[in-house]
């Protein structure tokens, strides 16, 4: 039989269709609390108590998903009737503040895509592959991770949506701009350079073992290039350019529904963050827009 943890983890990946990353994640948190405590199916709610003696250096971000990931795999003991008490009372449950996400003005955005333009001229196939991902970060709004691995059949030929599979396995389609497609086009009429990557099924191929360009090799061609750019390359990554392309879409006047859908948020909580990143224009327009503030 599978271990209580395997099973926890192939539920995750079964029922609720967790990313790799995700069930990895899991798997560390739920180890790691069993090096500390032995066997988790028989803990105690006082051994999970002295988990917090042991987590204390631990930022509280850190403690909060530790303790999140046991709370579930209890929750998941007893839904299996293989504990009949859930213990998990007893953890520790640190106040975190989520921190505003780092940002990009509208002119370090500008300068970026500015410095990557001139530099894809000559259809340089590297110029362009940095050139059309900067497009899809900023002017898409997606995740590293979608980006990475984007099929090449996902590109849309005549369409202005793009169709990617996000976190959980959810599919959603997000925009592509006018000249994100253009750009794109281009990408594709150069990216079959290299034979060996010319029949990969990625939008960004590698010759590495994923067979596509790598989170951490994405990251280092931003900072390259905010670095060219005449930015800080510690104020850039694929991160911050998917916020701002959140929050420049809420101070152009977007809802934040609309804003959920399309950054893949499972749950609206997520996505209030950038109202807080965005109080200035709120205030603003309550004071343009509301019955009351006519009459001061």
């Amino acid at each position: 039989m599978a271990s209580p943890i395997d099973a926890f983890i192939a539920m995750l990946a079964a029922e609720r269709g967790a990313a790799l990353n995700t069930l990895a994640a899991y798997r560390r948190d739920l180890d790691g609390a069993r090096e500390l405590l032995g066997p988790l199916e028989g803990a105690t709610p006082a051994a999970l108590t002295s988990l917090g003696e042991h987590w204390a250096e631990l930022a509280p971000s850190s403690l909060a998903r530790k303790a999140s990931a046991l709370r579930q795999f209890y929750g998941f003991l007893v839904d299996e009737g293989l504990r009949d008490d859930d213990p998990s009372s007893a953890l520790p449950r640190p106040v975190t503040r989520r921190p505003l996400p780092r940002l990009l003005g509208h002119g370090d955005v500008e300068a970026m895509f500015a410095t990557a333009e001139k530099e894809a001229e000559g259809d340089s196939p590297a110029a362009l592959r940095t050139l059309a991902a900067l497009e899809l970060l900023y002017g898409s709004g997606l995740r590293a991770t979608e980006l990475v691995s984007l099929p090449l059949r996902s590109v849309p030929r005549d369409a202005p949506l793009l169709t990617l599979t996000g976190k959980g396995g959810v599919q959603r389609m997000v925009p592509v701009s006018t000249r994100a497609r253009h750009v794109l086009s281009r990408w594709l009429a150069v990216r079959g350079a290299n034979p060996k990557e010319a029949e990969s099924r990625f939008l960004f191929p590698s010759r590495g073992e994923k067979g596509h360009l790598t989170r951490i090799r994405l990251f280092q061609l931003l900072r390259d290039l905010a670095l060219r750019a005449g930015l800080d390359p510690s104020r850039v990554s694929p991160h911050v350019l998917r916020h701002a392309f959140a929050t420049h879409l809420l101070e152009g006047g977007a809802d934040l529904r609309v804003l959920q859908m399309l950054l893949g948020h499972a749950d609206i909580s997520t996505t209030q963050i950038y109202t807080h990143v965005d109080a200035a224009r709120l205030v603003a327009l309550v004071n343009a827009r509301h019955p009351l503030a006519q009459k001061v």
